[in-house]
Formats: structure tokens, sequence, C-alpha cells
């Protein structure tokens, strides 16, 4: 007996970089706008808070290198939400049909697998932003446009012809 593969559309990996890239760089803006400031003290912070889910709290000690290696790790894990979906999607393509939808829908998966099961898994433990609800709100929200992003890159990751 022969099993007969459907026909599983070609990844254009290219586009879930760019999509990875994008979403990460809309976090960065969101976080650096409502937790830090502008300056290079901020935009450091912001990097070694993503690298503290790896080192703790001694990776406010490492400066620059801490700092890049959560760059590395933010850039990382945005691609890696477009791969995920876009692996999925095409098993069932029907994921792609309608992508404001069904983005803000993976974006509320996304802030609440990050938030409930990454975050305290890590060396991070609970959100600080739990003591705020309106932060949480923000939160959300943006975490609603990055999932639509994330369907936008992962339909072009999978477009035929």
């Amino acid at each position: 007996m022969s099993s007969v593969r459907p026909f599983a559309p070609r990844i254009l990996w290219a586009f879930v970089l760019i999509g990875g890239v994008l979403v990460a760089l809309g976090d960065f803006i969101f976080a650096t706008t409502l937790w830090f400031s502008w300056d290079a003290e901020g935009l450091r912070r912001v990097f070694q808070t993503i690298a503290v889910g790896v080192l703790g709290q001694a990776s406010y000690d490492g400066g620059t290198q801490t700092a890049m290696l959560g760059a590395v790790l933010h850039v990382l894990m945005a691609t890696a939400f477009v791969a995920i979906y876009t692996l999925v999607a095409r098993r069932f393509p029907s994921l792609l049909a309608r992508p404001v939808v069904l983005g803000v829908l993976y974006g509320v998966v996304l802030y609440v697998v990050m938030n409930f099961v990454v975050m305290p898994l890590s060396r991070v433990g609970r959100s600080p932003s739990f003591a705020h609800p309106d932060w949480i709100a923000y939160a959300v929200l943006a975490h609603m446009l990055f999932g639509v992003i994330c369907v936008l890159f992962a339909r072009r990751a999978l477009r035929r012809g």
C-alpha cells in the first residue's frame, strides 16, 4: 500500500525572518515606549530584561554583552512566533484565510503563552505587568497586532507561484 502525501507548499523562509524581525521591532518599540526610556541606558535595559529569562538578575550586571544576548533572543522568539504559525498553517491552510481575525486570536494566544508559560518557566518568574491592569490591556492589544503580522507573513511565506 502506498501512501500519497498531499501537496504542502514550500516555505519561503525569508518572509518568516522578515516577519519575525518586524514583530521584534514592534515589541521593542512598544516595550521601550511603555516601560523604558529612549536613552542609551533605557535601550540597554530593555534587552537586558529579556536576557533575565536566561541569566536571571545577573543580566543587569553584564552591560552591552547581556543586552546583545537579549536582542538576539528577542529576534529568535519573534521569528519563532511567525515560524510556528507558518508551519501549522502549512498543514491547515484555512488558518490563512482571515488574517486579521485569526491574527488577533493568535496574538492573544501569544500573550497567554508568554505570560503564563514561558515567563514563569524562565528565570523571570511572574510578569511584573500583572500589578497594572492598564499595562496588561496595552500588552494584549500589542500582541494582537503582532499576531496579525505573524499571519500576514505566514501567508507570504506560503504563497504559491
